[in-house]
């Protein structure tokens, strides 16, 4: 999800919807650095043009801003938890309080060892209520962008989250029906591997159904692709041959919930199903510098007959579109053929764990 702004938020973590960001992190600090700079180049031009520039008054201004924005942030990030228990407008006006009470708090500290020279007693009041209504009318823009923001991601997510639920809401009737169908081939041929078949489907239909959201572990997806192979084994046999290289991928590791089956069924509905001698199905899967990889291949044959297609070709796209919404524009899913075999590709980056990623 990408925001283009100048203020560049950091990204809130799962049931965080406070509307004020993180201002510790190094992204929000450097975006409050170089307004807090913006805003002394306007206080500075504002004054009246001399002949030769003041640079030391220049220098001063930028140390004086730059003190209350780093003591501002600091503060702010520590009662942070504490204001988010708090109603957005209550939040909002400790936070302006604060900001001002800081300014206050360094300008008096600036006026006490004079450093901006001897003022008058006028010259001092004015400065003070100078201070506090510059303080005051940026930290409340300041604050009203950053809730405004808050809305607008939050109706984003929103409709992001509508968008991946449809998608797996698209994908599981799918599942469901290929599985059937794979069950309907053994009614002839073995009733009773036929009913073996159906308490399978019974249980795995019950683990893909068992956690809502988008997301589940590495584990239960693992587990929830080998329920759907011992259907298919049923009906392939020794013909249906596999290997698994995934140890190097953590459990908790977060992957859309039905993403590894539809790759499964893709290879066994076009690698091993037209092959008399079967073949082999390879699931490989890394975990390597945040990045999760996983292809699955399957044995494929230039001239054979083109196999009656059974929604597959949709599971994939559809598979494509959620790790897009899901993971942004570094996802991808790509299909190519080298050596003989089929290779079916998909990348993301990730965090480790899965509650880390449910929610976006």
């Amino acid at each position: 999800m990408n925001i283009k702004s100048l203020i560049a938020a950091p990204a809130i973590t799962p049931g965080d919807d406070f509307f004020v960001p993180e201002l510790c992190q190094p992204e929000a600090l450097l975006s409050m650095v170089l307004l807090a700079e913006l805003l002394v180049l306007v206080l500075v031009l504002s004054e009246p043009m001399l002949p030769g520039f003041d640079w030391v008054r220049l220098a001063l201004t930028s140390l004086f801003v730059q003190w209350i924005v780093l003591l501002s942030a600091a503060l702010l990030c520590r009662l942070r938890p504490f204001m988010a228990r708090m109603r957005a407008a209550s939040a909002g006006t400790l936070c302006c309080l604060i900001v001002v009470g800081l300014t206050m708090a360094c300008t008096l500290v600036a006026d006490y060892y004079e450093l901006g020279g001897t003022l008058p007693r006028l010259g001092e009041v004015n400065l003070y209520l100078r201070h506090a209504l510059i303080s005051l009318i940026m930290s409340a823009l300041l604050l009203r962008y950053f809730y405004l923001q808050s809305q607008w991601r939050r109706q984003e997510q929103a409709e992001l989250r509508a968008r991946i639920e449809s998608l797996q809401a698209r994908i599981r009737p799918h599942f469901l029906f290929n599985s059937l169908n794979s069950i309907a081939s053994l009614v002839v041929i073995d009733p009773y591997k036929a009913e073996q078949a159906v308490l399978d489907l019974s249980d795995l239909f019950r683990a893909s159904l068992a956690k809502p959201g988008s997301l589940v572990s590495w584990s239960d997806e693992l587990e929830l692709a080998k329920r759907y192979l011992s259907i298919e084994h049923y009906r392939l046999g020794e013909r249906l041959q596999l290997q698994w290289e995934v140890d190097g991928v953590p459990e908790d590791l977060p992957i859309p919930q039905l993403t590894l089956q539809p790759l499964l069924e893709n290879a066994l509905i076009y690698g091993i199903q037209p092959r008399i001698e079967g073949g082999l199905v390879r699931i490989d899967a890394t975990y390597v510098d945040g990045v999760f990889q996983l292809c699955v291949s399957n044995p494929y044959t230039d001239h054979a007959e083109p196999q009656p297609s059974r929604g597959t070709h949709q599971a994939l796209a559809n598979i494509d579109a959620r790790l897009t919404a899901l993971f942004g524009p570094r996802a991808s899913l790509s299909v190519e053929r080298r050596d003989g075999r089929h290779f079916t590709c998909l990348r993301y980056p990730c965090a480790r764990l899965t509650q880390e990623a449910r929610t976006i």
